[in-house]
């Protein structure tokens, strides 16, 4: 019998079964009342109290106010006392390493996803071992050309997959897992590469303990000279995963795997595949969220999934405001869609006693919090620059200081530099007065399903040659280099 084999044996009940529909629109009545509630407190109430009541509105939204501030310093313990606690796993010799398989999705991505493949076949994991899938989905442009590249360049040693048209990432990717012999499939975005040793690093947690169905990557910024944003992304990232997804580790319940990389233990991925590929929300196919919604599958099936800080993968940020929007709509309309999932199964026994099943209820519950009350204190926010718009913009100035703390000092203790203090700064403020609308857009719109971020623009549609030979191609592709 495989190392590899992993009893699924949870209860039907706590499987999310097509997510919460249920409770989208409850969450958007709750929405709605706090945002009312709020916002008549702070367009009602006069400067000054009139009264020395308990129950005066200026004193209760004062109580409020603070009951919130606690509420968030106690949040910020509970991060921080378990990020300290986090250890990575260690790697496990390469005798021991399982059969792993890495697939490959790919939609308009042209000459990047060969340099994914080559830094995939550079890994230092066992040739023997490793299976390569790459899968273009209908793309428009000459990313097949690239892909058929990469096939020649390693004498076919990778299985490429031509899909007849664009069918979006999750059907892509379940092409690759189709064909997948791997005891562990690593998925990998196209525009992003790892290092050689990224590959022997998240199959290792795999082999070190059974109870993991799933690894996530630590996922940095490839493209760091590309502007200002990237530089902030890789700010964020770091906090993200080495804060965020650090601290959930430790209790086995890192909430999303990322796109860029992710690793699965086949035997827990196989039989969640009809439920994710067939996934609806509102009716409607869920076409978005596809490493949430798997990460969701695995987590409710009772495994743990862990946070692989060894395991680097560098992956191209967006360099425009645009661009930046976009992506970030589309994983706020995907958090809104999985954190509705999510709630929907924490609650049932989805996991053994004593193995971190709390610490995901509590998560899960500040996700609501987030979704309500926080968007509601964005809409009050609003008002009060209208009402006081010197004072209000102070105290939003000093906020994004403060909230800059974190992720400077995450980053200088993981990295050693002063990078961190330069851009921490810039991200706070710049989310705050150019993104922090958008988690609030994702709750009204979560119910689209559009990619948004892998269309052509018709000037490159007819600007980009399809090239007709190999030599051409990579002719073309060193002159850019």
């Amino acid at each position: 019998m495989s190392l590899f084999k992993l009893s699924t044996n949870r209860k039907d009940q706590s499987r999310p079964n097509g997510g919460a529909d249920w409770l989208y629109f409850p969450l958007l009545f709750v929405l709605t009342i706090i945002v009312a509630i709020l916002i008549y407190r702070q367009i009602a109430t006069p400067p000054l109290s009139t009264g020395n009541s308990v129950f005066d509105l200026w004193l209760w939204y004062d109580v409020f106010g603070l009951i919130l501030f606690g509420f968030g310093l106690l949040l910020l313990a509970w991060q921080v006392s378990f990020a300290l606690r986090y250890k990575q796993f260690a790697p496990v010799p390469a005798s021991q390493l399982p059969s792993l398989t890495v697939v490959i999705p790919a939609f308009n991505e042209g000459s990047q996803v060969l340099d994914t493949v080559r830094s995939i076949m550079a890994s230092d994991y066992p040739r023997e071992l490793l299976q390569v899938i790459c899968v273009d989905d209908g793309s428009e442009d000459d990313t097949w050309m690239w892909i058929n590249a990469a096939h020649d360049e390693f004498s076919g040693d990778i299985t490429i997959i031509k899909q007849a048209f664009n069918q979006g990432k999750r059907v892509a990717l379940m092409a690759g897992f189709t064909k997948a012999t791997g005891e562990v499939i690593v998925t990998i975005d196209s525009d992003s590469e790892v290092l050689p040793d990224t590959l022997a690093n998240m199959a290792s947690p795999f082999v070190s303990d059974k109870r993991i169905g799933s690894v996530a990557g630590h996922v940095r910024v490839l493209n760091l000279n590309g502007g200002i944003i990237p530089k902030i992304l890789e700010v964020s990232f770091t906090s993200a995963f080495d804060f965020i997804r650090a601290g959930q580790s430790v209790y086995g319940g890192v909430f999303c795997t990322p796109g860029a990389l992710s690793a699965y233990r086949t035997t827990a991925l196989k039989p969640l595949l009809k439920e994710w590929s067939e996934q609806t929300f509102m009716g409607k196919p869920a076409t978005i969220g596809e490493d949430r919604a798997l990460t969701n599958l695995v987590l409710a099936t009772g495994h743990r999934v862990v946070y692989q800080r060894s395991a680097v993968v560098l992956t191209k940020a967006p360099t425009t405001f645009g661009s930046l929007r976009l992506m970030l709509t589309r994983w706020a309309r995907s958090n809104v869609r999985e954190s509705l999932v999510m709630f929907n199964y924490v609650f049932k026994d989805f996991r053994k006693p004593g193995e971190g099943a709390n610490w995901v209820r509590l998560f899960t519950i500040t996700q609501m919090f987030r979704m309500t009350v926080f968007e509601a204190l964005k809409c009050v926010l609003l008002v009060a620059l209208l009402m006081q718009p010197y004072n209000t913009l102070l105290a939003i100035v000093f906020a994004c200081a403060f909230a800059a703390i974190i992720p400077s000092v995450v980053y200088f203790l993981r990295h050693r530099t002063s990078f961190g203090f330069l851009w921490a700064l810039p991200y706070t403020l710049y989310w705050m007065f150019c993104l922090s609308w958008i988690p609030l857009w994702g709750i009204l719109t979560a119910s689209n399903s559009g990619w948004l971020t892998r269309a052509l623009p018709e000037q490159k549609k007819s600007n980009t040659p399809i090239f007709t030979t190999l030599s051409t191609a990579l002719a073309q592709k060193a002159e850019s280099t």
